[in-house]
């Protein structure tokens, strides 16, 4: 597991989205490494971290225990776990199996695939962008940036948006096309998890852009449930909250962090 680190005190990690990598948090590491000790982290199938090539390797359950195997390896006893989209899914099935290794958690743009009458859609949209990766990477790649979801991204910053492009242009198609088949096109809908999610007793901050609409249901479903969850809707904006909204978003993260800090 390929990782990033920044600044000294409480930990701090960040785990990516599908089309990102430790790059995605740049942002954040330079701001929150002047109160945290910050980690970033590739995940499996993302280079330089490994990327296996049997298809078995890749499932959301594997995906926790390498975030657990994260804080084991570098000693970490609890830690703050901040999640956008694939990444979100993993801090929160994370908290689920050991909450007593998370300080707090914070997912952004949680959910997709997890509405009932959009979830084969997204389920088999996933199949299609796996093959479509190994057969045309950058039409890919430009097609996924053209998405609705990234569309007020591409207004508001299109130097932003343009880095976006040319950083996930950088994928392996192999390890992102087994991620797509093995995790994303197989995980639960967050409805699986509500029973478990009422006795979550683990700080949440939940965060989503008004624009980001296969989230927004989703988001408000964790805020329901769980204890102990604040919820913020960023307007006029999309999926990648920490990058489309960088100031904004450092901001009120901060203050989350610090009213759970201990």
């Amino acid at each position: 597991m390929y990782y990033e680190e920044v600044g000294s005190g409480e930990t701090l990690i960040f785990a990516h989205e599908f089309g990102g990598d430790v790059r995605s948090w740049e942002a954040q590491m330079r701001f929150f490494g002047r109160y945290f000790r910050c980690i970033a982290f590739n995940a499996r199938g993302y280079p330089p971290s490994d990327v296996p090539q049997q298809p078995s390797a890749y499932r959301q359950e594997i995906a926790s225990v390498d975030l657990l195997h994260v804080l084991d390896e570098l000693q970490i006893d609890r830690a703050h776990i901040v999640g956008l989209s694939m990444g979100s899914v993993t801090t929160l099935d994370f908290a689920l199996r050991y909450p007593s290794r998370a300080r707090s958690i914070t997912v952004c743009g949680c959910g997709y695939g997890s509405i009932a009458a959009e979830r084969k859609a997204w389920l088999e949209s996933n199949e299609v962008m796996a093959d479509s990766l190994v057969i045309d990477l950058p039409q890919t790649v430009r097609a996924y940036a053209n998405g609705p979801t990234r569309l007020p991204y591409r207004r508001k910053d299109p130097r932003g948006w343009q880095a976006f492009i040319d950083q996930m242009a950088t994928l392996d198609p192999t390890g992102a096309s087994l991620t797509l088949r093995g995790i994303q096109a197989k995980r639960p809908s967050l409805y699986d998890f509500a029973d478990r999610l009422r006795v979550l007793a683990v700080p949440t901050l939940i965060v989503v852009g008004d624009e980001d609409q296969p989230a927004l249901e989703p988001s408000l479903f964790l805020k329901r449930v769980i204890p102990d969850a604040a919820l913020w809707v960023l307007p006029r904006t999309g999926h990648a909250v920490n990058t489309e909204e960088p100031a904004l978003f450092n901001r009120a993260l901060l203050d989350f962090l610090f009213s759970v800090k201990n």
